[in-house]
Order: structure tokens, then C-alpha cells, then sequence
């Protein structure tokens, strides 16, 4: 009985090496890295960029329903409506502060080591125009309005997060108010909910074929030759977001009573699904569970994770001020100290509803520079090459922050379960493994 036992707890760890999620991603972004460096006609071909795109198509194609049964079901599972409001209170209050803590953070090393001197740029301005032209309508009151779908059928046709936010809220509450007639319904949404995991499990399979194509495509179009000067840029911008995430990062999660390596273990093979397709959304559906699993509260996971998706962007925050102020010294531009804190009132807003897709990084840069220094705007085409470089950490930094995110705003609002949290922060399996929890959830 013992053995049988014992070979029942150890199956898992068991489990071949080869079928592992994250080996099998990062096996696959290594080929890429490979065959884009040393085959750039293969990897450029349409059938292998189709690869990453497809990848995260059938990704964002169930992110809309998740969010929606997610957030539903926990604001139906709540008796107290008060409830809702201030745990989002507290979402945004972490937000804001850990979102300025990021900007800071890119300014002072911009201002320190200012690679951008001697760059001696040439910018060309129309390889940024469609940029300039999206970021012009990124105001704040544009911002508000768009939240409000013009029906509910298109929020969820276009998979805009903020809109299947606001009316999932908004159903919820409705649901709610029904009291026990609505948990009939309320049971069928938690029912669908489980069904649209087991479909993102089938999903996952395909996660080492995205990467590859992705990093495959990027290296093979932009390639080592792409990077020439701007490395430093590269580099500097990589060493701010692990400073960020180690020592800013690390200090609230040790606050909270957990280590920010083994966290960043825990959820090693979202990040790896992240860096291979640069974009956070691909990870969203299976992040949110992992985090349930975690010893967060339903209800929190299902606010605060969406919500954190447009406004706890760390990584874009950093990108931005680091970013403006290379382009800056590139075309020597002297930004005075009250222009600099310009840019931290205005990044902290252009960057809200930059949802995490390859690219949205770019364009609010493009609003940034434009209201700091129009000037500035031309020189975008300066880092745009290396953009695609730049963009797979932003969203690294964006995921592991919204994940913390959730820890901490469990842990304030007295929902974390640290039983659970100390018992998958510690041991070593493969917590990826999505089919096990939907069939026994």
C-alpha cells in the first residue's frame, strides 16, 4: 500500500523531461534564436512569422470568455458588494505607487549612464508615422470612453480587455442582486469557465510552435547586424528591469512573506511563453489560474489580474522614461528637470490600456515624446529597430508584477491562502499541467 503510494506522489515529478512545458519552450526559442541567426530568408518566410501570430490568436481568443466567467463568478461568489469596490480601490492604489516606483527607477539610470550620447542619429520620421499618427489619439478623455463598448457583442468580438471588464463587473453585480435565483446561472458560468481552461490546456501544446516561430521571425528580420550602437540601450533597459523586478519587486514580496525568485519559478513557464512570443496576453488565461492555485482568492485573481493587464504596466513604465531619455541624448536634446518630471505625469496615463500586444510600448512612446517634446517625436525611428528586443521584457516585467500584484492585494485584503502559498512556492513540479486542476476543479 506504501509503495503504491509513494510511486502515486512521485508520479508526477516522474513525468519525462522532454514533456515538460517550459523545457519544451525554451528547446524552441533556442531553435529559433538559431535559425534565425544562421537560416534569415527561411525564418523570415510568412509560414513561420504565422507560427507566433497564430500562437497568440488562439490565445486572445478565449482571454475575453475567461475574464468574463472569471470576474463574474467571483463578484456572484461575494455577499457583500462593498467588497468589490474596495479591492479594486486597492488594485489601483498598488498600482499607482509600484508604477511610479517604475518610472523613477528608468529616469535614474537613464540620467546615470546616458548611453545615448555620441550616438550622432539620423532619425528618419516617416519609419515612425503610423506610430505617431495611433498615438495622437491616445488622450485620457478618448481613454475613458473607450472603456464603454458600443455594444456588448463587440467588446467581446474585438477581445478588448477594459470593456468585458467593465460589463463583467457590471453582470456580476447584476447576478448578485438575484440572490439564490442566480445560482443556477452562476453554476453554468463556473462550469464554462472550467470548460475554456481545458481549451487553453489543448492550447498549450501548441506554446513550443509559437515560440519558435516568433523568435525564429524576429531574429531572422532584425538579427545581430540590427542592434550596431543601440545595444547599450539594449542593455541598460534589461538591467532596469531586473533591478526593478529583484530589488522593487523583491522588497514588496518580502514584505508580504514570500521570495521573489521562487515566485518567479513558480511561474517560469508563462515567462518563457512570454519571452518567446513577446507578448504578456499569451500567458494571461494560465497566469490567472496558477495564481488561484497560489492561495488567492477567486475574486481577487479575477479583478485585480485584468485590471493590472492596462494599468499595472511596470515594464512599459520603465521602457518609456528610459526610452525618451536616450532619444533625447541621441539628438541632443537637453530635457530640463521639470520637463523629465513631465514625463513621469505624462507616461503614467499614456501608458494605461497598453494592453501588453507587440507594439502598444511603441505607441505610447509616440504619445509620450509628443506632449514632452514634440521635437523628440522623429527620433523614435532611433529605437525603433530594436524595439522588438526591448519588447519581450517589457512584458516579462509586466506579468511578473501583475503577479504580485494579486499575491499582495490577497494578502491585504486577508483572502491569501499561505498554506497554499508556501506549499507551491517550495515544491518542485510542473504546476502547468492545466488538465489536472480542470478536471478536479
Amino acid at each position: 500500500m506504501s509503495t503504491s503510494i509513494a510511486a502515486t506522489a512521485s508520479g508526477r515529478s516522474a513525468k519525462p523531461w522532454y514533456t515538460i512545458l517550459y523545457i519544451q519552450v525554451l528547446f524552441a526559442i533556442v531553435l529559433g534564436v538559431i535559425v534565425g541567426w544562421l537560416w534569415p530568408a527561411f525564418a523570415t518566410n510568412d509560414w513561420i512569422k504565422a507560427l507566433g501570430d497564430g500562437f497568440i490568436r488562439l490565445i486572445r481568443m478565449v482571454i475575453a470568455p475567461i475574464i468574463f466567467c472569471t470576474v463574474v463568478s467571483g463578484i456572484a461568489h461575494i455577499q457583500d458588494a462593498r467588497k468589490v469596490g474596495r479591492v479594486g480601490v486597492k488594485a489601483l492604489v498598488y498600482f499607482e505607487v509600484v508604477s511610479s516606483f517604475a518610472l523613477i527607477l528608468g529616469l535614474i539610470m537613464g540620467n546615470l549612464l546616458q548611453v545615448g550620447h555620441g550616438l550622432a542619429a539620423h532619425p528618419d520620421a516617416a519609419a515612425v508615422a503610423k506610430y505617431v499618427k495611433e498615438a495622437e489619439a491616445h488622450k485620457s478623455v478618448d481613454f475613458v470612453l473607450n472603456i464603454i463598448p458600443d455594444s456588448v457583442v463587440g467588446a467581446f468580438a474585438k477581445g478588448d480587455i477594459l470593456q468585458v471588464l467593465l460589463f463583467a463587473i457590471l453582470f456580476g453585480f447584476a447576478l448578485m442582486a438575484l440572490g439564490e435565483r442566480g445560482h443556477r446561472l452562476r453554476d453554468i458560468i463556473d462550469d464554462t469557465s472550467h470548460a475554456i481552461f481545458g481549451v487553453i490546456a489543448i492550447v498549450m501544446k501548441a506554446a513550443p510552435l509559437g515560440a519558435f516561430g516568433a523568435m525564429a521571425y524576429t531574429i531572422g528580420k532584425y538579427g545581430p547586424a540590427a542592434l550596431g550602437n543601440l545595444v547599450g540601450l539594449i542593455a541598460v533597459f534589461y538591467l532596469t528591469a531586473a533591478l526593478f523586478v529583484i530589488v522593487v519587486l523583491g522588497a514588496i514580496a518580502r514584505m508580504v512573506g514570500f521570495s521573489i525568485f521562487r515566485f518567479i519559478a513558480y511561474i517560469k513557464d508563462e515567462l518563457l511563453i512570454v519571452l518567446g512570443t513577446s507578448s504578456s496576453e499569451s500567458a494571461l488565461p494560465q497566469l490567472m489560474e496558477k495564481l488561484e492555485r497560489l492561495g488567492c482568492s477567486k475574486s481577487v485573481v479575477g479583478l485585480v489580474v485584468p485590471t493590472g493587464y492596462s494599468f499595472n504596466l511596470d515594464g512599459t513604465n520603465i521602457y518609456m522614461t528610459l526610452a525618451t531619455l536616450f532619444i533625447a541624448q541621441a539628438l541632443g536634446v537637453e530635457l530640463s528637470f521639470s520637463q523629465q518630471l513631465t514625463i513621469l505625469v505624462v507616461a503614467m496615463l499614456t501608458s494605461k490600456g497598453a494592453s501588453g500586444v507587440t507594439g502598444a510600448g511603441f505607441i505610447t512612446l509616440a504619445a509620450t515624446l509628443s506632449v514632452v517634446n514634440p521635437v523628440l517625436v522623429p527620433g523614435m525611428a532611433i529605437v525603433f529597430s530594436v524595439d522588438k528586443f526591448m519588447s519581450e521584457v517589457r512584458a516579462l516585467t509586466n506579468i511578473t508584477g501583475n503577479g504580485v500584484a494579486t499575491v499582495v492585494v490577497s494578502w491585504w485584503e486577508g483572502e491569501l491562502d499561505r498554506d497554499k502559498l508556501d506549499a507551491n512556492l517550495r515544491r518542485n513540479v510542473d504546476t502547468s499541467d492545466m488538465e489536472t486542476a480542470v478536471t478536479t476543479g
